[in-house]
């Protein structure tokens, strides 16, 4: 289960280094990067990636939020690898897409991680904190 936050710098060349503890949990160094919600990266495990498209798969074709669900996750997804020195490189789409900068924050979240640009970060763990008070 991946747990905990982070706050690696993304380098010039659009590399961030994975935390040792999250890379450890991930079988081998192929990992699937996609859109995530609320403007962030989702970083799946390979394999993890491979069970949760199968849910998608399974649902109806002729369902018009099944096909957009569909089109929003795979539409964005790209493969990468994670080098020896424990980065990956994030392509400018899914770069551009959560607004990243410089400053990031790395975050468990059960099943996958989550990859944000610090601030917006910042502004929805708040939101968060006041609706679950609330």
């Amino acid at each position: 289960m991946f747990l905990g936050e982070y706050q690696p710098n993304i380098t010039e060349g659009s590399r961030i280094a994975l935390p040792k503890k999250l890379r450890e949990q991930i079988s081998g160094d192929e990992i699937i990067l996609s859109k995530g919600f609320e403007k962030c990266i989702f970083v799946y495990d390979k394999e993890d990636w491979v069970t949760e498209a199968q849910k998608q798969i399974e649902n109806p074709i002729t369902d018009s939020r099944t096909r957009d669900l569909k089109r929003y996750m795979y539409s964005g997804a790209s493969e990468t690898t994670i080098d020896s020195q424990g980065r990956v490189v994030i392509p400018n789409n899914l770069k551009e897409y959560a607004q990243i900068n410089k400053k990031t924050i790395v975050i468990g979240a059960g099943d996958h991680v989550e990859i944000w640009d610090l601030d917006n970060w910042s502004e929805h763990s708040e939101k968060i904190s006041f609706n679950l008070s609330a």
